[in-house]
């Protein structure tokens, strides 16, 4: 299914987990219905670090709404890199990646390539 949006809430929770994680990076699996975004999962066994953070694949919830993930960036650009394309292939189609200094202007969706997409959102 497309994903037409994300649920504002979400996105709102999003920018917060950034913030409050900072300076380390957190990270998230994004829910889809009915092609909206509208809910997280956290991985149990999640390790934060300042330059990345990551779960065991086992630790993984069975669902089927899996849409993607969302993570920080505290260092800086909001942009996939070399190790976030190679995890974005095997978790889904839609991910994020939220900045500092953590405003509803720091973030962006890329696809699953790591192509830039657009997403709305939807109160």
């Amino acid at each position: 299914m497309i994903v037409k949006g994300i649920r504002e809430e979400l996105l709102d929770l999003l920018i917060r987990l950034g913030e409050s994680t900072h300076p380390r990076e957190f990270l998230v699996i994004l829910k889809e219905r009915d092609g909206i975004i509208e809910e997280l999962d956290l991985v149990p066994g999640t390790i934060s670090r300042p330059s990345s953070a990551s779960f065991s694949p086992e630790m993984l919830p069975l669902d089927l709404h899996k849409a993607g993930s969302a993570h920080s960036h505290p260092s800086g650009p909001l942009r996939p890199s070399d190790a976030d394309l190679r995890y974005f292939s095997s978790m889904g189609r839609y991910h994020i990646i939220v900045g500092p200094p953590y405003t509803r202007a720091d973030w962006r969706c890329f696809t699953a390539k790591g192509e830039p997409c657009e997403l709305e959102v939807i109160p």
